[in-house]
């Protein structure tokens, strides 16, 4: 089959042919990808960022929020069937350990991670688990919610986790409406009564948030000034901050847009907070990080699109088209979301 795989950090993956997975235990379930994200983390991976963390194995198949229909499953399996449509949680989770005891699956002690440290789905064939799958609604196709895997879960989750602190009459402040902020906004307005203001540089991106649920854009210019509009427009500040970009200093202008008492949730990455700790004593702000939602995350956000509360905006690539995608993500021409679409064996 075609895949896409990362052989050295730093450079670019390459297209390959490789083996097709198989069935080798009694949970396993065999994929055929529909479709699959592309991702900041995807850069951020070939740039060996998560090497000490993760510690994969080259080469290997990069794509970790993926959506398709199944092939084959393994003995034990019954909760999907051969021909059933499917989004996958990212990780493999055991179902045995102390976190998915209490439906914390993100935290499993023995999970696996497709795409991020074994084979993941910018390939034709994806194996995954039985935890993992999550078969949908029949009118959704892979192409248009694969990113929600990942992009759209990590995005949901921290609306959820927030969710009772965004009651009437407060105000949420969404930083970054890419790939990932989109849904947060759209999560803002379908579970939340909290009044939304987005912050981008992108002119384009804001029009976006606006039809998408925002009450209050702001454009990203001069540090400054951006700090006064939003006080302005919150007055006096955000209850709850989601920071979707996580770089390039919005991880720490987050504190000039916080009231006292208010939540940074720092979502994206690849920055570093800087933030002196008498502020966040004598303002009792709380700095609080997000990794990938659980299993019943992503189901609750798999109702809301069937429902047609979030919709993926996006842009479709051929998997062989992988390196125009990641030369787009990275250039900043991507509104929304990329997705690499495989063709069917």
């Amino acid at each position: 089959m075609k895949a896409v795989r990362l052989h050295s950090y730093n450079e670019l993956p390459t297209l390959d042919s490789i083996p097709e997975p198989t069935i080798t235990g009694p949970w396993d379930v065999i994929v055929d990808v529909g479709a699959a994200g592309l991702c900041r983390t995807d850069l951020h991976i070939i740039e060996g960022q998560w090497e000490p963390i993760q510690h994969p194995d080259l080469p290997y198949v990069l794509g970790h929020e993926n959506a398709g229909r199944v092939r084959e499953v393994g003995s034990a399996v019954t909760n999907v069937a051969p021909g059933d449509t499917v989004i996958m949680h990212p990780l493999t989770s055991c179902g045995l350990c102390a976190a998915c005891r209490v439906g914390q699956d993100s935290h499993c002690e023995n999970a696996t991670f497709p795409g991020i440290n074994v084979d993941g789905g910018w390939a034709q064939l994806l194996k995954t688990n039985a935890r993992a799958v999550v078969k949908l609604d029949p009118s959704l196709e892979p192409k248009d919610i694969a990113a929600l895997a990942d992009a759209g879960l990590t995005a949901y989750h921290a609306v959820r986790k927030s969710a009772d602190r965004l009651f009437p009459g407060t105000h949420a402040v969404v930083v970054g409406a890419g790939g990932l902020g989109h849904i947060g906004i759209q999560a803002l307005a379908a579970i939340t009564s909290a009044e939304i203001t987005v912050v981008d540089r992108s002119e384009e991106a804001l029009e976006l948030a606006t039809k998408l649920g925002a009450h209050h854009t702001v454009l990203a210019t001069e540090p400054t000034a951006v700090a006064a509009e939003v006080q302005d427009v919150t007055g006096g500040g955000a209850h709850v901050l989601f920071d979707y970009v996580g770089e390039h200093g919005t991880e720490n202008q987050a504190s000039e847009l916080i009231r006292n008492q208010g939540d940074q949730y720092v979502i994206g990455y690849g920055g570093r907070i800087e933030r002196d700790t008498i502020e966040i004593i004598s303002r009792e702000i709380n700095i609080i990080g997000n990794l990938v939602g659980t299993y019943n995350d992503l189901v609750e956000l798999m109702t809301l699109t069937a429902q047609g509360k979030v919709t993926l905006h996006t842009q479709v690539y051929d998997l062989a088209a992988a390196h125009d995608a990641i030369a787009d993500l990275d250039a900043g021409r991507l509104v929304g979301r990329g997705i690499l679409v495989p063709e069917r064996l």
